[in-house]
């Protein structure tokens, strides 16, 4: 356990952060989080959505409150880079933090959220190298969590290959217009601006060696659309949506960073994304665990909890050696981001082994609650389905392994 005066001391990476700051969002959360969360559970959970499968106002209200509550509170923006605002707290602080909310809030508390700004949703490193007039526009909102953001780069054609993008941006008078199609748009349908990656350099891009550029979008702009929503699971309604863009004019302002350096702009917050839900892994397979093994001393057959059936138990055991591997894959990847270096190579193994694991351990959880582990009241299938979509997201686990075998073989060769 960390302390302050373990960080006077040099104990503590200034990366990383004191678990007292975690006690405190802890008692954020019984603040400000569990009486709004509370005040929509009449609502249901399958009744979040309007018909249109949009979020109900109602519910976009008590989410935009933890956000600006959070931010009053400090602990929003306090992984956001110091550039843009924010803390500027490192990589160690970010798996933490996020394990912390996930095993905190669980499926149910899922308002605890917005507790913290996503990089896709709040305040962004994408923004530090922003126009001033970007930066003037929108930076107070994202701050103070009035208002959010989507990151629109995945296209019906182009998920894991990027270079198949076919949105495009061709040069006008006193900026650019922007025509094509984004799909799995996490946040797309509520947030006020986006980060649109879009080709400027076709012959570029042809080659592989970029021609693709990042704009700064206001979802108001005439053109920008969001055509439907993605259901999944089952859900009437959904966070990730199809967008069109149909020649919308963005301002030269509102380019960020070079002409055809997007696509470095995009992979700069990859390890940031996949060491997210590395940690939202280990939170929501811990969560689980620690629900379960409650459950299994309280249930009773043939006169004796059912956690004294080894057949119950062994298994709890096996969860609570891999969750605890799953940490420290993450702990050790994140120390070496924060100390410099490229790590890839290991970012991919946290996020393949925390995503598995966590599918892994809840499956076993709702196995051991029997019919109840199906149930909305216990939310281990909402679980379920979270960290397995996550399988996928930011890198599914086979492009992971392709990247992990790649380096393997570079290895290899080079004798290391």
């Amino acid at each position: 356990m960390s302390t302050t005066n373990e960080r006077e001391r040099g104990v503590v990476p200034a990366d990383d952060i004191d678990d007292a700051v975690l006690e405190g969002l802890r008692g954020f959360v019984k603040a400000e989080v569990v009486p709004r969360q509370q005040a929509l559970s009449s609502t249901g959970r399958h009744r979040r959505y309007e018909e249109s499968g949009l979020l109900r106002p109602v519910v976009l209200d008590a989410m935009r409150e933890v956000r600006q509550a959070s931010s009053r509170a400090g602990y929003y923006t306090m992984l956001a880079p110091k550039s843009v605002g924010g803390s500027g707290l490192g990589f160690s602080a970010l798996f933490r933090i996020w394990e912390f909310i996930f095993k905190e809030c669980g499926a149910d508390l899922w308002l605890g959220y917005e507790s913290i700004g996503h990089w896709i949703k709040g305040p962004s490193h994408l923004l530090a190298g922003a126009s001033e007039v970007v930066r003037q526009e929108a930076l107070p909102s994202l701050l103070d969590g009035s208002k959010t953001l989507c990151f629109a780069m995945s296209e019906p054609d182009a998920g894991s290959d990027v270079w198949r993008m076919r949105t495009r941006a061709r040069q006008v008078d006193g900026g650019w217009r922007i025509s094509g199609t984004k799909q799995w748009i996490s946040n797309g349908p509520y947030a006020e601006w986006a980060f649109v990656f879009a080709v400027t350099d076709a012959d570029a891009l042809t080659q592989r060696r970029g021609g693709i550029s990042a704009f700064f979008v206001p979802t108001a702009a005439m053109g920008f659309n969001v055509d439907s929503i993605i259901e999944l699971f089952g859900h009437p309604g959904g966070d990730e949506a199809i967008i069109s863009l149909n020649d919308v004019f963005v301002p030269d302002s509102h380019v960020l960073g070079e002409i055809g350096s997007g696509l470095g702009l995009a992979m700069s917050g990859v390890s940031s994304g996949r060491l997210y839900n590395s940690g939202r892994s280990v939170g929501l397979a811990q969560w689980a665990l620690d629900k379960t093994i409650a459950y299994a001393e309280e249930r009773e057959t043939f006169g004796k909890p059912i956690i004294e059936n080894q057949a119950i138990s062994f298994p709890l055991a096996d969860a609570a050696m891999e969750i605890h591997a799953a940490r420290l894959i993450g702990l050790d990847c994140a120390r070496l981001l924060d100390s410099g270096h490229d790590a890839r190579y290991e970012v991919s193994m946290a996020k393949t082994y925390a995503t598995e694991m966590a599918v892994r351990v809840i499956d076993r959880a709702m196995q051991v609650h029997g019919g109840m582990g199906f149930t909305n009241e216990v939310a281990l299938a909402e679980a379920w389905q979270q960290v397995r979509r996550i399988c996928v997201a930011d890198g599914s686990s086979e492009i992971l392994r392709r990247q992990m075998v790649k380096e393997l073989r570079h290895r290899g060769r080079s004798g290391g």
